[in-house]
């Protein structure tokens, strides 16, 4: 047993079956200090996942074309594994220093792989920036978090910053990438503490500017090494279609390859590229967020002439999942289980799991809290009971927000983040995503979360989809409106609707309006750009 592993079953959440918090404020709980920091953690460089001991002539990833033709490049760990230290020597040979920020701007890729891997084994940050921004906050995010070099695809060479020094990592353009890479064997550099940044991952901005999420190598290798235990890929093939920009990507490319199992990457996610990748190559493993398996569902001649029956998980995270899209998933995958799971860039993706006594986990919850979590419900003053702000501590949650004094940081006096994410507890112990915080709106002096809203609409048997946002009202503050996706052959009208809404929730729930429309759009995570239905909602 790794001595990663082996911290998972030393470490105990002693606050884990505590009452819960009764005040907004509360911090009586006393957790293994363990949790608090990375102290005990093994300095093992993030970039130095792949076993080098394993079968270097399996193949690691299969890279499909940027572009919409079938065509594909696969890599075998030897190849990844000896790119990614031509990587790292390259970097140095450019002269930069451990600590040094390096940027990537760019589709998914065997070669964006690569060059993460490389960046961390050279000692430096790796900042994946996340593509779909605007330029303008494109070039904030590179100029925020110090980038001295960015290695970019053709696609986004537009958005790059003036002066700023730059490697191509097209295919089509494999000269600049090829005189960069200094080929030969390297050593992975040792993290020289027990907070070494690993690297940056970047928030959407949603509500503000984008803020850099610093993550060290000891508390991403525990991810892993915690992962692998419960969850070894080595007989699966994933398939990646989540930008490696965000921690749901990120999180699933370093557990597969640190099993060992080949692993097929999609550049973008499209619902049609998406269904003939699983077909073509059988993969058994999928991770998602709920707006893709919806766009899947319309893709109905493909899903009636595709092979889907080789998926033997769906792991869905970033959003919750409701009751009939998990029947949807069931019907469209039926060999498949569903994973319901939770997990944020700040606190990691290992926070629930499955519970210690045996119960099967409910449907509609997202497990029992991991035994390595610390974790309590901060209750405000009109929560219900069993009800309240999720707060963790755990060896995965990030070490700060890179230079931000103008915010308060997440955590609480000791040691806790902060989540903003409202959960409720069963008595078996088994939790439920009830929404943000931040998502939460008042009409008429009642809380409203859209999220339970939703899940209501979605009961309805010709609903697929549901988004609900507030819009200002004179009278009330704010109150819901809703925007739906049929199932389909399926119809129904707005006034049907509402009727279905007073007769399932308080009438304060319902929403005002109801917009039905073929697809709810996509924010560049690949979760409902909520921001654009709001926009579009005050202008009708």
């Amino acid at each position: 047993m790794s001595s990663a592993v082996s911290i998972v079953h030393q470490i105990v959440a002693s606050d884990r079956n505590s009452p819960m918090s009764t005040h907004p404020t509360d911090t009586s709980a006393q957790p293994d200090e363990r949790l608090n920091n990375h102290a005990g953690l093994p300095r093992v460089n993030l970039g130095a996942i792949i076993d080098r001991s394993a079968d270097p002539h399996k193949v690691a990833l299969i890279g499909l074309a940027q572009d919409d033709s079938q065509s594909a490049r696969a890599y075998t760990y030897g190849e990844l594994d000896a790119l990614a230290d031509g990587v790292a020597r390259g970097l140095l040979a450019h002269g930069l220093s451990q600590g040094d920020r390096v940027a990537i701007l760019a589709a998914n890729s065997p070669r964006y792989v690569a060059t993460v891997l490389g960046i961390m084994r050279a000692g430096l940050i790796a900042v994946p920036v996340n593509f779909k921004f605007p330029v303008a906050q494109i070039d904030y995010v590179i100029g925020d978090s110090g980038a001295k070099l960015v290695f970019v695809d053709a696609a986004r060479k537009a958005a790059l910053p003036e002066g700023l020094t730059a490697v191509a990592l097209d295919e089509s353009e494999n000269e600049s990438f090829d005189r960069f890479v200094s080929p030969g064997r390297f050593e992975s550099i040792e993290p020289t503490a027990d907070d070494t940044p690993a690297m940056m991952l970047y928030t959407s901005g949603s509500t503000g500017r984008p803020k850099g999420v610093v993550l060290s190598h000891a508390s991403q290798w525990w991810v892993v090494q915690t992962r692998l235990a419960a969850t070894p890929l080595v007989h699966e093939r994933p398939l990646i279609a989540a930008p490696l920009y965000h921690m749901n990507a990120m999180a699933l490319v370093l557990l597969a390859l640190a099993s060992h199992a080949s692993t097929v990457l999609l550049p973008q996610f499209s619902a049609a590229r998406y269904l003939r990748a699983i077909g073509q190559y059988r993969c058994t493993w999928l991770t998602a967020v709920p707006p893709m398996i919806a766009m899947m569902l319309q893709e109905r001649d493909l899903l009636a002439h595709t092979a889907l029956d080789s998926v033997r998980a769906v792991r869905m995270g970033s959003a919750p999942v409701s009751s009939s899209l998990l029947e949807a998933i069931h019907r469209i995958l039926p060999n498949a289980r569903i994973i319901n799971a939770y997990g944020t860039t700040e606190g990691g993706p290992v926070v629930f799991g499955p519970h210690p006594d045996g119960l099967p986990t409910p449907p509609m919850s997202v497990g029992y809290p991991h035994p390595a979590v610390a974790m309590r419900l901060v209750r405000d003053d009109d929560d219900p009971a069993g009800q309240g702000m999720l707060a963790l501590r755990s060896p995965g949650q990030m070490l700060r927000y890179h230079q931000r004094p103008d915010i308060a940081p997440p955590f609480d006096e000791q040691g806790y983040y902060l989540t903003g994410d409202v959960f409720r507890r069963d008595a078996d112990g088994f939790h439920y995503f009830v929404g943000r915080r931040d998502d939460m709106f008042v009409c008429g002096g009642e809380n409203i979360y859209p999220g339970e809203v939703e899940r209501m609409l979605e009961t309805h048997p010709a609903i697929e989809q549901a988004a609900v946002i507030p819009v200002d009202d004179e009278i009330k503050g704010q109150k819901p409106v809703a925007f739906v996706v049929l199932r389909t052959g399926h119809k129904t009208d707005e006034a049907a609707l509402k009727t279905y809404s007073l007769e399932h929730a308080p009438a304060y729930q319902h929403p005002r309006k109801v917009w039905i429309i073929a697809a709810l759009p996509l924010a560049s995570t690949n979760k409902v750009d909520r921001a654009l239905l709001k926009q579009w909602a005050a202008q009708h």
